[in-house]
């Protein structure tokens, strides 16, 4: 069933990548039309806020046009589509339409997640083992789903051996806290609204799959064909916030977690759960490396774990999506 959903999602992008493309095709695109970038509910992705209000778009003189999406599973069907240039993802999410030879190129990494994705439980469950007969909600296909089939897959267990409920991350942390569900796969800041007022906590999390989730900027492929020298200054400006960040950290907290409907206090604690990716952490993870701090390993590992779960066909060329460039380029400035 999961095969015939996911394999039958990935068709509908393609056709409407398809039209799409002969849609710009026909209409031609404006070299000086502002670059569309998506961002979802994620503690690194606020960031791109911060670009934007202190002014490091203009800086660089890029026109550019933030689209927020509370539901991050709908950026990525924005950007397989085409209504938006790039979006702001997950290497996994970005592997199932490359197998499907649809044309994305990741130029930078955003953040590693180091705690900001969790299986968080109800008191009562000590473990992954208790969650046997439990009713566990994520949604499927995404990269929190990843997260909680590798964790049964560590313990000796399956997704036969829990009572699965398919619910985006919006619908998953409301459901946790009124106990409809013993059991959401959630990533911040709706992990820490779970663990707070559904008074759970953090049973498995990214911390213990340290480099299974890198989050990227991931652009289509012509987009980065075409205005190159835009791209390389979306990227230049985002270093740029990060310096920003670690000269004025308390302000811009206090900026992100106005974006994010939060307090400070609460968005510090998301951002903690994740490692920025300065500069030198990008052209590292760029490069081919039997560790889990590259792109091209921990994204072989993971296309291979997909394909066992039927979720890919085949297992991609990871070099293929990758484009270092960019950060080389900056880490030269």
């Amino acid at each position: 069933m999961r095969k015939w959903i996911l394999t039958g999602l990935v068709m509908i992008l393609v056709v409407a990548t398809i039209l799409a493309g002969c849609s710009k095709d026909t209409e031609g695109t404006a070299s000086d039309d502002p670059i569309t970038i998506a961002l979802s509910p994620w503690p690194g992705w606020f960031f791109w806020y911060l670009v934007e209000e202190k002014g490091f778009f203009e800086k660089h003189d890029v026109e550019v046009k933030l689209e927020w999406f509370p539901v991050y599973s709908d950026s990525l069907q924005a950007l397989a589509t085409g209504r938006v240039d790039a979006n702001s993802q997950t290497l996994s999410d970005t592997i199932a339409p490359l197998s499907k030879d649809i044309k994305l190129k990741a130029v930078l990494v955003n953040d590693n997640s180091n705690g900001g994705d969790a299986i968080v439980s109800t008191q009562d469950i000590a473990s992954i083992a208790d969650m046997k007969g439990k009713t566990v909600a994520t949604e499927l296909g995404t990269v929190d789903h990843l997260l909680l089939l590798t964790a049964l897959e560590q313990n000796g267990m399956s997704e036969r051996d829990i009572k699965y409920v398919n619910m985006t991350v919006n619908d998953a942390g409301p459901a946790f806290i009124s106990g409809k569900v013993d059991v959401a796969v959630l990533w911040e800041p709706f992990q820490t609204i779970a663990v707070n007022e559904g008074k759970g906590k953090v049973l498995f999390s990214s911390k213990d799959t340290p480099g299974l989730i890198p989050d990227l900027l991931v652009f289509r492929e012509e987009v980065v064909k075409d205005r190159a020298a835009d791209v390389q200054k979306i990227v230049d400006a985002w270093f740029d916030a990060l310096d920003y960040y670690a000269e004025n950290e308390q302000e811009a907290i206090e900026l992100m977690a106005k974006h994010a409907e939060t307090t400070p206090e609460d968005f510090k604690t998301g951002l903690d759960s994740v490692s920025i990716f300065t500069v030198e952490d990008n052209v590292e993870a760029f490069t081919d490396m039997d560790s889990f701090e590259s792109l091209i390993h921990t994204g072989e590992l993971t296309a291979e774990f997909l394909k066992k779960l039927d979720m890919i066909d085949e297992i991609p060329n990871i070099e293929q999506l990758l484009e270092p460039k960019f950060v080389n380029e900056a880490a030269k400035r």
